[in-house]
């Protein structure tokens, strides 16, 4: 049944024969010999149970309306509150303990109530911006709140327009030419009833603490009784005293120092000749 063919190997210099086992394949006379069967584990029988026919009933269902057609849900936005006040927003921050002179600065400045209304100082504000010409009027009140002085305004001016044509070049392209504009906001400050030394303290302190790209311009009213001129009248006297030093050396040299003033000059001999010619 087996054959014993062999397979040459080339070793070294020698030549080996080495017998391998091969299976000889069966032949088609050999059609009807059995196939071989694969061995199995034996398994140990068993007594067949009687099979049991349970019938099971399908589960009743609970019976459903039909649907009925909706319209689709409509997105809802989040409403907007609106933005809440500056007391309202200082109330969040009482845990924090924080200074009167802090809690300030979110509030509109305080002002006091004129009484009489006199017209005392204008303070005009100008700048090409708004935030600078607006911050720097809020300072000027709360200045003017610590020093006594009831303060109204700041009251918007109308603007001023400047606009100017350049040509953007010479000879023949005079007709290219560039447009420029100049805006200036203005606001006016108006102090009412003060004492004019609080006045010019108070225009002090703003030309000490003045804000970049504004400038200031101030009227000041001096006001008097009505017996003004009879006051003029009596301080005439102090003010020749006062301007006497100054008169006497009118029209002369500085240079040229002689304790003669111009009034002993001209009632001298040499002027006393020429009058009468």
């Amino acid at each position: 049944m087996f054959s014993t063919p062999t397979r040459s190997l080339i070793g070294a210099g020698t030549r080996l024969r080495v017998p391998l086992c091969a299976r000889s394949l069966s032949s088609p006379s050999d059609a009807n010999a059995p196939a071989p069967q694969p061995k199995t584990a034996s398994q140990p029988k068993t007594e067949s149970q009687p099979k049991t026919e349970t019938q099971s009933k399908p589960a009743t269902q609970p019976k459903t309306a039909p649907p009925v057609a909706t319209a689709p849900p409509v997105p809802q936005h989040p409403v907007e509150q609106p933005p809440k006040e500056w007391l309202q927003r200082l109330n969040t921050f009482e845990d924090i303990r924080m200074p009167r002179s802090v809690q300030a600065i979110y509030l509109r400045p305080l002002r006091r109530k004129a009484e009489y209304g006199l017209p005392v100082c204008d303070l005009q504000l100008r700048s090409y911006s708004v935030q600078n010409v607006e911050f720097f009027a809020d300072f000027a009140l709360r200045a003017a709140y610590y020093l006594n002085l009831p303060v109204s305004g700041p009251v918007p001016l109308p603007r001023l327009v400047e606009r100017w044509t350049v040509p953007r070049s010479n000879f023949v392209h005079k007709k290219s030419q560039e447009n420029f504009e100049r805006i200036t906001l203005r606001r006016l400050i108006q102090i009412k009833d003060g004492n004019p030394q609080a006045v010019e303290a108070w225009l002090a302190f703003l030309r000490k603490h003045a804000f970049y790209g504004v400038g200031m311009k101030a009227n000041v009213y001096e006001h008097d009784s009505l017996d003004a001129g009879k006051s003029m009248d009596q301080s005439i006297p102090e003010i020749q005293k006062t301007l006497e030093p100054h008169l006497a050396q009118f029209g002369q040299r500085q240079d040229n120092k002689s304790e003669q003033s111009i009034f002993d000059v001209l009632d001298s001999d040499r002027f006393a000749e020429r009058r009468n010619v």
